[in-house]
């Protein structure tokens, strides 16, 4: 097959069917892509979702145990002792911010949902603190709702794949929401964030190796030698 290039002209049609062909082969290369924060039920992923910001996702996953066993729900989580929930939180950094965060939003579940994390976008970005990538991701993974999580790893490669130009997290949904299946949006960023965080990397992405790179205009970015691209791969 001739690799894409990004002069090359591309209907609206032809982007679609791109679109879903990449979505296909991530499939194929990465059959476990998933929610990488560990949760029990739509509160413990809103908190560890709110908790993932500029940290890492094992990080986080390291920190929740501690967490919920010391505040199991949002009534604990509003009524922690600010020093106490900081020291928990720590080692995540911005701790102090992000307890504030975590409690805030606890208190709002209390006040206006009856402790209960709701299940529409509209009422979760009503919450402190949740956007609409936090809450498109407690929707998708505790709700079974579809939705397009705008994650760094989402946002470039949406970018590099020549799905979009834009670096508006709410355009970047909007127009990637249009070249997939409603159905598969909530799997098909996972699969685009586990490619980022894989193969697509920020700094040196891993071209030679890249399983959808026939289809990318970006082809080249990277690493081309196989061997040296396969050597870059994590995970």
């Amino acid at each position: 097959m001739t690799r894409r290039t990004s002069d090359q002209v591309e209907s609206p049609l032809a982007r679609t069917r791109r679109a879903r062909r990449v979505d296909r082969l991530l499939a194929q290369r990465y059959p476990d892509a998933r929610c990488e924060l560990d949760f029990t039920d739509p509160f413990t992923l809103l908190v560890a979702t709110v908790l993932s910001a500029q940290t890492t996702d094992v990080r986080v996953n390291a920190t929740t145990p501690g967490l919920f066993a010391r505040y199991p729900g949002p009534a604990e989580l509003a009524a922690a002792a600010p020093d106490e929930l900081e020291a928990i939180l720590q080692p995540l950094g911005f701790f102090r911010a992000k307890a504030r965060a975590v409690t805030g939003l606890s208190q709002a579940l209390l006040e206006r949902f009856d402790g209960q994390v709701p299940g529409r976008l509209e009422d979760l970005v009503s919450l402190p603190g949740v956007g609409r990538k936090t809450a498109n991701v407690v929707l998708g993974n505790a709700f079974g709702v579809p939705g397009i999580t705008t994650d760094t790893h989402v946002l470039r490669l949406s970018r590099r794949l020549g799905y979009t130009t834009s670096e508006d997290p709410l355009v970047v949904e909007r127009e990637l929401g249009t070249l997939l299946p409603r159905k598969d949006w909530t799997m098909a960023c996972h699969r685009l964030i586990f490619h980022g965080r894989r193969t697509c990397h920020a700094r040196r992405p891993a071209c030679g190796a890249c399983p959808v790179a026939a289809l990318c205009p970006s082809y080249g970015t990277g690493e081309t030698d196989p061997a040296r691209a396969a050597a870059l791969l994590k995970g």
